[in-house]
């Protein structure tokens, strides 16, 4: 990446720094509790300014530069942290202030969380992401290897891995409630499919407020369409989002890794429709099978299935004929019943058509941003750090990978990062633009 700040890259700062207060004079952090914590957050609108509100909620932390490559949504935060310096380029912040920052949070969309979380990592700087993690494997792999290399305190935005549905789930499975898994069910019901066309023949006028380049960001140049990618449809194309799979896998995979203690699987296959030339299918069948651990059989077979047509099994979830399966969550087959755990609900246990009314190890609900930001100051650990969300986000993302390949088995090499298939070895990683 491209460490060079250019007269345009200093300029688009986008609000002048004059207009920020100035920041107060502050000494080495060195991770004390009492120590104030300097935050840096890197896209601020949509779900970027709910993590700017959470982070900033946490005891003694200090807002200390707002990055957006829209002005509309910097202006918006600025107005709620009017000390922080304002910047629309990433790189130009860090070449600026790199020195004046203790940690960064990346809210932008998926395209870009590699390329940020691996330049703050280099720095030094701890790093809570939005999920997936990356875009990339090899940019997952790499922030994995950063972190544990220096020591530094990373977070996955997986909110849901710290409320007390996932909690109590996770803590009732270990308990051995219904013996060893053998099969994960895995789904939701929404779709970020893109058009199956691809792009519009056209170029529009890109706002004022938007600094189109800086938003394609290490990505394939392109004319900027009204309403095609920026602010919220990027989610369904190649190029910057990793569909339905990427936007909800790492959510609903998250309780069944970490009560079973998945690492990476054997093999992957699409059986849900092959995605377009650059955009994803409205519907994913995958099939995975991991090697087994303590809490499963000798192997464990995971089905993830999204969209309005492909559904999961329900008869193999042993529901009573009065109830029904949640529009998103995931079922896990044991020995001695089933689990039943929908997406943001308490966990539910059935054998044989019949809901057995078992006790629940409950466990209370934490702050998932409070956690990240106490732990950058020395205070007890994260949840979610890379060392656990880089595997689970690599086979949410061999999911999106094995959906280019339909009804083909990928055998992944976790260790060499590779398939032996020329198609799906190509894209463990990508090629960044010139200057990125």
């Amino acid at each position: 990446m491209s460490r060079r700040v250019t007269r345009r890259s200093f300029l688009i700062t986008g609000i002048s720094a004059a207009c920020a207060s100035p920041l107060l004079g502050r000494g080495w952090f060195d991770g004390r509790p009492n120590e104030i914590l300097s935050v840096a957050h890197i896209g601020v609108g949509g779900m970027g300014a709910s993590d700017l509100s959470d982070v900033s909620s946490a005891q003694q932390v200090r807002i200390v530069a707002l990055c957006d490559v829209d002005r509309a949504n910097l202006s918006a935060a600025l107005q709620l942290h009017p000390g922080a310096r304002p910047f629309a380029d990433f790189r130009a912040m860090f070449e600026m202030i790199a020195d004046e920052i203790d940690a960064v949070v990346v809210s932008t969309p998926d395209h870009m969380h590699g390329p940020i979380a691996i330049a703050a990592l280099e720095l030094g700087k701890h790093v809570y992401v939005q999920k997936p993690a990356a875009h990339h494997l090899a940019e997952v792999r790499r922030m994995t290897e950063l972190a544990t290399e220096k020591g530094l305190v990373t977070q996955m935005g997986v909110q849901i891995h710290a409320h007390e549905a996932y909690r109590t789930a996770v803590a009732t499975l270990r308990s051995g409630v219904i013996g060893k898994v053998s099969e994960a069910h895995l789904w939701v019901s929404k779709s970020w499919a893109g058009p199956p066309g691809g792009r519009a023949p056209r170029a529009d006028p890109i706002p004022v407020a938007l600094e189109w380049d800086l938003w394609l960001g290490v990505a394939n140049a392109r004319p900027f369409v009204q309403g095609a990618y920026h602010p919220a449809n990027w989610r369904g194309w190649k190029d910057f989002g990793t569909g339905t799979l990427g936007d909800m896998g790492c959510h609903i995979f998250d309780p069944v890794f970490s009560s079973l203690g998945l690492g990476s699987p054997r093999t992957v296959i699409s059986r849900g429709p092959q995605h377009y030339e650059e955009t994803f299918a409205p519907d994913s069948d995958i099939v995975y099978e991991f090697p087994g651990t303590e809490q499963t059989t000798e192997t464990l077979r995971l089905r993830w299935t999204d969209g309005g047509v492909t559904r999961p099994d329900a008869a193999k979830a042993q529901l009573p004929p009065d109830e029904s399966l949640p529009g998103a969550g995931s079922f896990l087959v044991g020995e001695h019943g089933v689990m039943v755990i929908p997406h943001w609900s308490m966990p539910r246990v059935y054998r044989g058509g019949k809901r057995l009314e078992l006790p629940l190890e409950v466990r209370e609900s934490r702050n998932h941003y409070h956690e990240w930001a106490d732990a950058c100051r020395g205070e007890g650990t994260t949840s979610t750090p890379f060392s656990y969300a880089g595997p689970l986000t690599e086979s949410v993302l061999l999911g999106t990978i094995a959906g280019r390949f339909r009804d083909e088995e990928l055998r992944w090499d976790s260790g060499a990062m590779r398939f032996g298939h020329v198609g799906a070895d190509a894209l463990v990683e990508r090629s960044y633009r010139p200057d990125w």
